[in-house]
Parts: C-alpha cells; sequence; structure tokens
C-alpha cells in the first residue's frame, strides 16, 4: 500500500516532470522587440509581459521566460555574448528542461545558431531560434501595443514555439514558414521578409542529436561539458576569429594580409575564396599559409558562394590545401566560423582543434 508520503512524493515528481516540458522563451532583442517611430528596442521588462499575453492568449500557456542578461542588437553580439547564450541554455538544461526558443534579430541569427548547434551537439535538446524583419508591435498604433498584421514576427515566433513544444530535438531556425538546422541557415537578404535560406539535406551527422538520451548518457554529456566551462568563459573574452574576403589582389597582398595574424595566439582564420575556393597563388603566399600552421593557426578556406560550396576540382584552388589549408566543403560562412569559435573555445591545443575539424567534416 502506497504511504502519504509516496503519494506526495509521486504527485510532486509528477509536476516537476510536467514543469519541464514547458517551453523556455529567451529574449535576446532585435527588431521583433523594437517599437514607435523611429523604431527603437522596448526595455525588456516592458516587452516581455505584453508578449507573454499574446501568447498565453493566442498560442499556448506552456511557456515560461527564461531570464537573460543580454538584451542588445544583434550586430553587437561577441564570441563572449554567445558563450552567455550556450550557458543560459546549458543551466536550464541541467535542471531537466529540454525544449527552448530564443528570439534574437536577424544580423547574425545565423551565426548564433551555427554555434549553439556545435556546442549541443551529442545532446537532445530542442532549440528554435528566430527573429524577424519587422517589429511585433504595429508602430502606428503607439501605446495600444497591437500585433502589426503585417509583420512577419507572430508568423515566426508561433513556428519556433511549435518546433520547440514538438521537442524534436536538434538546434534550428525557423522564419518565413520554413524550419532548417541551424547549421545550414544564412541570411540572403537584407530587407525582404524571406530573408533566410537552409536546407535539410545531409551536411551535418545525422547522430548530432539524439532522439531520447537515457539518463546516465545525459549525465556523462552535462558533465564532460560542464567540466569546459571554465575554459570556455575564458577564452572568449578574447577570441577572434579573422576572415579575409579575397577580391583581385594579388597573391603577395594577401599574403601580407595574413602575415599580421602571425601575431595572433593560435586561433581559427577563414578565406573567403572565389567559386569553388580558389585563391590567387604566390610562393609568398604559399610559405605565409606554412607558417600559420606552424605557428597553431587552422586557415579554412570557403566560398563567397552562397550554393555549392567549396572543391578540390580546379589547380587554382586545390594548391593551398598542399599548404595546410582546409576547405570548408559545403559548410555555410556562419557555420564555418561556428566551428571555429567552438573549437577555440572548448579544445586547448591547435592539435585537437586540428583533429576535431578533420573529424566533423569528414563526417559531411
Amino acid at each position: 500500500m502506497m504511504t502519504s508520503n509516496n503519494t506526495t512524493s509521486s504527485i510532486n515528481t509528477l509536476e516537476d516532470q510536467a514543469s519541464n516540458q514547458k517551453v523556455q522563451l529567451i529574449y535576446a532583442g532585435g527588431t521583433f522587440g523594437s517599437y514607435g517611430k523611429p523604431l527603437s528596442a522596448l526595455p525588456a521588462t516592458t516587452f516581455l509581459p505584453l508578449l507573454m499575453d499574446k501568447v498565453r492568449q493566442n498560442l499556448t500557456s506552456n511557456i515560461e521566460v527564461l531570464e537573460n542578461s543580454c538584451v542588445k542588437d544583434s550586430s553587437q553580439l561577441s564570441p563572449s555574448d554567445f558563450s552567455h547564450f550556450f550557458q543560459l541554455v546549458l543551466n536550464r538544461y541541467t535542471q531537466g528542461y529540454r525544449h527552448f526558443v530564443l528570439i534574437t534579430g536577424t544580423d547574425t541569427l545565423s551565426y548564433l545558431g551555427s554555434f549553439l548547434a556545435e556546442a549541443f551537439a551529442g545532446s537532445d535538446v530542442s532549440l528554435a531560434l528566430t527573429a524577424s524583419m519587422r517589429p511585433l508591435f504595429d508602430a502606428n498604433d503607439i501605446h495600444n501595443y497591437n500585433i502589426d498584421p503585417h509583420s512577419d514576427a507572430w508568423g515566426n515566433l508561433s513556428d519556433a514555439i511549435g518546433l520547440a513544444a514538438h521537442g524534436e530535438s536538434g538546434v534550428f531556425v525557423t522564419f518565413a514558414g520554413e524550419s532548417w538546422p541551424a547549421q545550414t541557415v544564412q541570411k540572403i537578404h537584407s530587407h525582404d521578409l524571406m530573408a533566410f535560406t537552409g536546407h535539410t539535406r545531409a551536411g551535418y551527422p545525422a547522430n548530432s542529436y539524439l532522439k531520447s538520451l537515457p539518463a546516465a548518457r545525459r549525465s556523462n554529456w552535462i558533465e564532460d561539458t560542464q567540466a569546459k566551462l571554465e575554459v570556455i568563459t575564458y577564452q572568449a573574452k578574447t577570441a577572434i576569429i579573422p576572415t579575409i574576403y579575397c577580391v583581385p589582389n594579388s597573391g603577395e597582398w594577401l599574403s601580407s594580409q595574413l602575415t599580421a595574424l602571425l601575431e595572433l595566439p593560435p586561433t581559427g582564420i577563414i578565406l573567403m575564396g572565389f567559386g569553388a575556393g580558389n585563391i590567387p597563388f604566390s610562393e609568398q603566399l604559399a610559405q605565409t599559409l606554412d607558417k600559420l600552421y606552424q605557428h597553431g593557426h587552422i586557415v579554412v578556406c570557403t566560398t563567397q558562394c552562397p550554393y555549392g560550396g567549396v572543391s578540390e576540382a580546379y589547380a587554382a584552388g586545390s594548391w593551398q590545401y598542399e599548404h595546410h589549408v582546409f576547405s570548408a566543403g559545403r559548410l555555410t560562412v556562419p557555420a564555418v566560423y561556428a566551428r571555429l569559435l567552438w573549437l577555440h573555445l572548448a579544445f586547448d591545443t591547435p592539435a585537437r582543434r586540428r583533429q576535431r575539424w578533420s573529424y566533423s567534416v569528414g563526417k559531411q
């Protein structure tokens, strides 16, 4: 016969489980929460109560705000901010929550999403990031805070909440009626409502996230990840991922730009080449690439093209891979940045970072 204490314990357990199913909403700023003329961001203390009233009245009551101290225009986000959001979600995840929605700005949405996808690989988190090209509230209806029927904000948020509540494991971007794995997403338009594109084709291992994680494996993943937090926080304060966009200049000029990076501690460097990843050749540039490798840098070549990725089919590009440059394959620029940043924060030596890059990209 069950005692009253056991009954109370069972009820409390069921209540905790129900609570843990609530979607955790993180508001980080952006156009989504801007208002008035000219547009400016509403304080979170004003915006969030208004937003939650609308959500609970029209979408779901199975949601709560996860307090966040980093609310800013997304163009101002830094590696330290990326680390902040990672730890914010991680702390809640360790408490048994796995359904998250993060509202941010469009400028670095794909970068933040890709970073969080790297950071939570191996978990069963369900995280949907979204943003909007127009504010949620109608700027022509001052002080009434009515949803703008011409805005994309409400639809994007509704889709994100639905995706997170459904609980599919992974990190996703929801935008304009679409949802994609975050690592495949890139912004392709500066003001159109169809501002992003992505794909669901192979590009990352299918087992990056697990549909359900046994308690022991979840505990191990959490312990392993928490063990890195101090280093991640410290490294993020000074982390930079230099990026060079190739234009028709000489190989010597490109070499001079890269030579200046030899003064930096070992990090990741992105070369944005032409077409399939072609860059100008010079003996000086080849020697500089060798020096960067010897210094501990990881140089990755990607393409300026939004589609297709990098190929080693052309001699104009393949020569660099003989000088320790990695190919980005089909990874987008935000995904390359995110992976290099995560490797820089989470792995302590150039050798381990290179090994992890080769393993991850080899799985594409």
